[in-house]
């Protein structure tokens, strides 16, 4: 028990960090799933696009412009989920050698003292989260893999079906070309956080910081930016457009 007490004496503010940023991290995942059904956002809206080019390919002999498409989001997908192992390596690296890193991080500006134990922790948390955005990348990639089956068993132009069960089919096609980028999308917010863990080395209130500022750059870019706009505004009518269906974010 005094163990225990002195343990949260000395450590009561990485401790509070990493909660604030656990807080930070969960939270604007569940947020940003949950509000994409019901406010627009580059998710809702991307969904949009995919179900018109599904819609269209169907209507398509030739389907090589589509799995064209499809190979180049998987291209994308692939460095990021390479560029993972990378970094993972990089920081299994430094674990082994933190006394050195202590010792060049100790005289930077704001830094605070930290026990071989606390950077190791440190290290760990930002090595899960960068496991945790492999699996998220070579998830989307299976995911692609997927919708290039369903582009390659789609029926074709002449095939007698009636209308809703084109519908049917691109509206699968679209969910799951959605589902790869949604999962691609989260690997990219677990990069964009593992910037403030990063911070945490340094100091845990610029941890803390960090974490709320890249929650901010987050929301804005995907609910309030420039970028959001354009793909809302219609081509005809100059209006925005707002997407109820499921947009493949579960």
């Amino acid at each position: 028990m005094l163990e225990l007490q002195s343990f949260l004496e000395h450590n009561w503010l990485n401790l509070l960090a990493l909660v604030w940023f656990l807080v930070c991290f969960n939270g604007y995942m569940f947020y940003a799933r949950v509000k994409s059904y019901t406010t627009p956002c580059l998710a809702s809206v991307l969904h949009i696009y995919r179900t018109e080019w599904m819609r269209r390919m169907l209507a398509r002999d030739n389907r090589i412009a589509d799995t064209t498409v499809i190979s180049n989001l998987e291209r994308s997908v692939s460095f990021f989920a390479s560029t993972t192992i990378l970094v993972m390596a990089g920081i299994l690296t430094v674990m082994s050698s933190t006394d050195q890193v202590i010792n060049l991080i100790k005289d930077l500006p704001f830094a605070m003292q930290a026990t071989r134990q606390e950077w190791e922790l440190k290290l760990l948390v930002m090595l899960l989260l960068f496991v945790y955005a492999f699996f998220k990348f070579t998830w989307s990639l299976r995911q692609y893999g997927f919708a290039s089956v369903m582009i390659g068993g789609a029926p074709m132009p002449e095939e007698d079906l009636s209308a809703k069960e084109l519908e049917a089919h691109a509206a699968r096609a679209a969910k799951m070309a959605s589902m790869a980028a949604n999962s691609f999308n989260i690997g990219l917010r677990t990069y964009y956080f593992s910037i403030a863990v990063l911070s945490w080395t340094i100091n845990p209130w610029m941890f803390m910081f960090l974490s709320a500022v890249i929650v901010y750059v987050l929301y804005r870019r995907e609910f309030k930016s420039s970028t959001l706009k354009t793909l809302m505004m219609s081509s005809e009518l100059n209006r925005p457009v707002i997407s109820k269906v499921d947009n493949g974010t579960r």
